[in-house]
């Protein structure tokens, strides 16, 4: 009876365990990031009463008898099945679409979490907005290039910066009248703007003249707008235009008459290339025909500077950019993320985090979207995988594994007291 009594004790105090691990499963339920844990139970060792034989030459075997004395908690684990993702339309928040973990801290603090909500703090790190542990990855370097190979470190966002960007291509478009006259003193002249390195808007004057002797040809240069003459203080650059019968480009001449690149344009002091804006005009969209002259610049690719308005993390691969209220992009890091060959070895730290185990291996850091890390979903958070179905049925199997032990002991105790009686 003794025997029987301890080994429902064993039942009732690992069943009990049962239940916390199904309580904190169901606590964590609206957790995000969190892994919820099972439990295997295994059964203790047996006492052998006996060890039973081999059959002979005129007798069968018989099999050993064990009384088996109780129950044991073989382990508790983490369930890593990827849990469902939430859409927030935030786009600093971050999920895992894989087996990878975002990476946190430095050194000794260094922890692993499937929580992705970052946020920016005053200093412009990147970190978790639960914690305010660093976010790590990688910065780009001077050539703006993000070198995966160097260790992770913290991502800093200067959000105080400004860009401009000069001018490249500017592009012309309308009509040259066909009936602008041919004497060579027929000319149009047309206003253009273009930005320099430093976002400063420097205009020039674009004069067309058509030819005198082919009249299907016209001649361009940037000249003074005061005296319609070239010079060198408000730009350089010359060419020729010419249209086939039908009054299109004709782009068969080879050069391509109608893409030059020999055009600078004076910037503001200080800019890039001595203070001269190289330009690409671009003709191709002009026509000759009968309509009155509207010739005007379309469109140019230069902006002026711009603060940043907005940080920009893409999905599957993480790429950290800034973008400029000018519409400009810059790429500025790439969050990183862990994978370890073990993930149920990892040991549980605070706030949905985790640390290595000694048999979870060593974390294998790299880019999203590669090495089996997974991908990175950015404007998502992950929620707990816990099945609360499946946790309220192992909540009512542990409540009964309790008891029935507990059952087990009051029979015992019952038959106790019976011999217990016996003496009377």
């Amino acid at each position: 009876m003794i025997r029987s009594m301890f080994t429902a004790i064993s039942s009732l105090g690992l069943h009990q365990k049962y239940l916390d691990v199904v309580s904190n499963n169901l606590a964590n339920a609206n957790t995000t990031g969190y892994k919820a844990s099972r439990v295997l139970f295994q059964d203790q060792f047996a006492q052998t009463m006996s060890v039973g034989s081999a059959p002979s030459a005129t007798l069968g075997g018989t099999n050993p008898t064990q009384i088996g004395l109780g129950v044991g908690l073989g382990y508790v684990a983490g369930n890593f099945t990827q849990g469902t993702l939430q859409n927030t339309g935030r786009n600093m928040d971050l999920a895992v679409q894989g087996d990878g973990f975002f990476v946190y801290g430095q050194d000794a603090n260094r922890r692993y979490s499937r929580e992705g909500s970052m946020s920016l703090d005053s200093d412009g790190y990147m970190v978790n907005m639960a914690t305010g542990l660093r976010t790590q990855g990688w910065m780009v370097d001077a050539n703006g290039v993000i070198d995966t190979n160097l260790p992770v470190d913290d991502i800093q966002i200067d959000k105080e910066k400004t860009m401009a960007k000069a001018t490249e291509n500017v592009y012309l478009g309308g009509n040259l009248s066909a009936n602008t006259a041919t004497d060579g003193t027929g000319s149009v002249s047309v206003s253009m703007a273009v930005y320099d390195s430093l976002g400063a808007l420097n205009t020039a004057t674009l004069k067309l003249t058509r030819d005198a002797v082919n009249p299907l040809q016209w001649n361009w240069a940037i000249v003074d707008p005061t005296t319609g003459l070239p010079n060198v203080a408000t730009g350089t650059g010359a060419g020729t235009i010419t249209f086939d019968v039908n009054g299109q480009v004709d782009t068969a001449i080879i050069p391509n008459p109608a893409v030059t690149t020999a055009v600078t344009i004076p910037g503001s002091t200080g800019s890039a290339n001595a203070g001269q804006v190289a330009v690409t005009l671009d003709f191709s969209k002009l026509t000759m025909l009968t309509t009155p002259t509207s010739s005007t610049v379309t469109s140019q690719d230069g902006l002026a500077a711009g603060s940043v308005s907005d940080v920009y993390i893409a999905p599957k691969d993480g790429t950290v950019s800034l973008i400029y209220a000018n519409g400009l992009t810059e790429v500025v890091g790439q969050v990183a993320l862990a994978r370890f060959t073990n993930p149920t070895g990892l040991v549980h730290a605070e706030n949905t985090t985790f640390v290595p185990g000694l048999n979870s291996g060593t974390a294998q850091i790299g880019v999203a979207a590669g090495g089996g890390r997974g991908a990175i979903a950015s404007g998502n958070l992950e929620a707990s995988n816990v099945d609360m179905a499946q946790e309220f049925t192992n909540m009512i199997l542990a409540q009964r594994g309790f008891q029935a032990s507990s059952r087990v002991i009051t029979t015992s105790d019952e038959i106790l007291q019976e011999l217990v009686n016996l003496k009377r």
